[in-house]
């Protein structure tokens, strides 16, 4: 599961469509839009993105949040640490080697310590 794929769900969701309405409006198979929503495909298209932007009827900011969303849903993620020290090697291999095990509390506060970081 990506978080685009929950995004996409939850659009179709909140407009009672279902797979195969979403696709014919988006212009794609509903296979297609069944493995984005598993996260069983990779990063859309940025036309693909503009595509369920307009479909969904999303405002500007929202819009924005989209984009950030999707860049960040790639199923198979790869972490460079060549220029990393050693302890942040050794994290980014605990947590590729442990990530699918880690429980949703754990998961919420290691996004929150890490978008502390980035602001």
């Amino acid at each position: 599961m990506t978080p685009f794929g929950d995004l996409l769900r939850a659009l179709r969701d909140e407009r009672s469509v279902n797979q195969k309405e979403m696709a014919a409006a988006l212009g794609v198979s509903p296979a297609y839009l069944s493995a984005l929503e598993r996260g069983r495909r990779g990063v859309p298209s940025f036309a693909f993105r503009q595509k369920v932007i307009a479909w969904a009827n999303v405002i500007w900011d929202e819009a924005e949040a989209v984009e950030r969303v999707a860049e960040l849903s790639s199923p198979r993620v790869v972490v460079d640490t060549s220029e990393a020290s050693a302890r942040a090697t050794l994290m980014a291999n605990l947590l590729a080697e442990r990530v699918v095990k880690l429980d949703d509390a754990v998961i919420e506060r290691l996004i929150e310590e890490l978008e502390k970081t980035s602001r």
